[in-house]
């Protein structure tokens, strides 16, 4: 029985030594392949230069009839025929032309900050449910696509003073304001404005 108990731990031994051997071995990194990209790549981007931005003396604006475009009941609420209510419709703040690879919106209230909110649409899909505008710009930045890129704000309420109102500013990639106004829309209504990439 001992000579098969010392024979048992011999082997084990033995078999614990090779493995850690084994252990000891220095490892080999293997060398990553270099993948080269053909794509276009975009220019660097800088961040918007003031926050009162100069517009171009004469940008290129794209000749949209807002009628036609607000024709879609789907998308837009049809205007309200209030007298003396001016904002119960929807309203198109310009189309402009750029060559830019990405634009940043910025957006705040342009009143009395009293609780406005708002929704935001890239080309009819939700790219911001819910935004509470304050006097701070908030924003985002958009990819540009070839073609239209049309941009929806949506009233989502009208805070404690109506209308729902706020100040907007549009930037190319470099920085360089394409568009700067403000918007006054009823609940339920959206200002639109379309960037055009060439």
């Amino acid at each position: 029985m001992k000579k098969i108990l010392f024979l048992i731990i011999i082997i084990s031994v033995s078999m614990q030594g090779y493995a850690q051997d084994e252990l000891n071995n220095k490892n080999k990194s293997i060398e990553s392949k270099k993948i080269e990209d053909k794509e276009e790549v975009p220019p660097a981007e800088a961040l918007p230069k003031t926050d009162d931005p100069t517009i171009p003396k004469d940008p290129i604006t794209l000749k949209i009839n807002p009628d036609e475009l607000f024709n879609n009941n789907i998308l837009y609420k049809k205007e309200a025929n209030v007298p003396g209510v001016f904002y119960r419709r929807n309203e198109y703040l310009g189309g402009f032309v750029t060559k830019s690879f990405t634009s940043t919106i910025r957006y705040r209230d342009a009143a009395f900050v009293d609780g406005d909110k708002i929704k935001v649409y890239l080309n009819d899909k939700v790219i911001e449910p819910e935004v509470l505008l304050d006097g701070e710009y908030k924003g985002f930045k958009i990819n540009l696509v070839k073609g239209i890129n049309k941009i929806d704000f949506e009233a989502l309420n009208e805070g404690s003073a109506s209308p729902n109102t706020a100040e907007f500013q549009v930037y190319d990639d470099k920085g360089v304001a394409i568009e700067s106004s403000q918007w006054n829309v009823g609940k339920g209504y959206k200002a639109v404005i379309i960037l055009y990439k060439e």
